[in-house]
């Protein structure tokens, strides 16, 4: 018995070196080509389904811009392009750029960095971390500047700060409000001491729009960290976050291997910052059109505000 179950386990494994076996009439035909080659199915083009990273469901990726990339199935907020969020937020054919002109260099010689600098600029479509422009929100004129998370992940260096300061300064001259989008990582290291100059510069220039009476609405997403965190993102008037965004100066990482603690459940989220006072209002993405033009609505100056836009 066991000589029968070698043998056929013999047959078997030498089964491709053995001549074909003869066909009887009326007996079907099979190809000898291996079925990977004759299979009529086609492999799926990238980019087709998305997965949520929070309840794990597979999405089409269609179905999934539609809803301003936050998922159907638990309202997960996917992270978004600054142009795509800048179009589901303002009126449209009213936006105009600012400052696109201006090119990041290489100030300090770092390696490899004009490298960095190519890559993100074609993985983005814009030429620094942050679009700035001015537009209208329900009829209503604002100055805007996005953080873009696919530029170096939203890095704030020199040009990052300059197009910011210039956002703010024109706002004063339109007597306009401010409204900025925060994504990013931190400081960019590339630039040293210059990029944490910035920290201090777009903080003075909301300083002389606080001294004009102008609003200035900040608008915290995932993620925001850093010399962000420290500076702009946390000086506006009224400071809003979207649902489940990180918001915080390291990430929690690093402080738990700082203090040798863990960090309290849910800590550094955007809910968290609410529940402790740093964040006023946490607005799903679907609302934060209709919540933005209420607030520009409750805050106009009068029949004369933005009347130069």
């Amino acid at each position: 018995m066991l000589k029968d179950i070698f043998r056929k386990k013999h047959k078997y494994a030498t089964l491709s070196s053995l001549p074909p076996k003869p066909q009887a009439e009326g007996e079907r035909a099979y190809s000898s080509v291996p079925v990977e080659q004759t299979s009529s199915r086609k492999e799926l083009p990238d980019g087709l389904w998305a997965k949520c990273p929070k309840c794990g469901d597979v999405l089409f990726n269609k179905d999934l811009i539609e809803n301003q990339r936050v998922c159907t199935h638990c309202s997960y907020h996917f992270r978004i392009p600054a142009r795509e969020r800048l179009n589901h937020l303002i009126d449209s054919g009213t936006f105009e750029e600012w400052d696109s002109e201006l090119l990041t260099t290489n100030p300090l010689g770092f390696p490899e960095y004009e490298e960095k600098l190519e890559e993100a600029h074609k993985k983005s479509d814009v030429s620094e971390s942050v679009l700035t422009g001015k537009a209208s929100i329900e009829g209503l004129p604002v100055v805007l500047a996005f953080n873009e998370g696919n530029f170096m992940m939203g890095s704030m260096g020199s040009v990052t700060g300059e197009k910011i300061t210039r956002a703010i300064e024109r706002a004063i001259e339109l007597r306009c409000p401010v409204i900025i989008f925060s994504t990013s990582g931190g400081a960019r290291m590339q630039e040293g001491i210059l990029s944490l100059y910035q920290m201090a510069k777009t903080s003075a220039a909301l300083g002389r729009l606080a001294k004009e009476r102008l609003l200035y609405i900040s608008v915290l997403t995932d993620p925001t960290f850093g010399g962000v965190t420290a500076s702009y993102a946390s000086l506006g008037d009224i400071h809003i976050a979207e649902p489940g965004a990180l918001i915080g100066f390291t990430g929690p990482r690093v402080i738990k291997q700082t203090m040798r603690k863990e960090l309290p459940e849910g800590a550094q989220t955007a809910e968290f910052n609410q529940d402790h006072g740093q964040i006023d209002c946490v607005v799903e993405r679907a609302e934060m059109r209709a919540t933005l033009g209420r607030l520009l609505r409750y805050h106009q100056e009068g029949a004369g505000y933005g009347s130069t836009l």
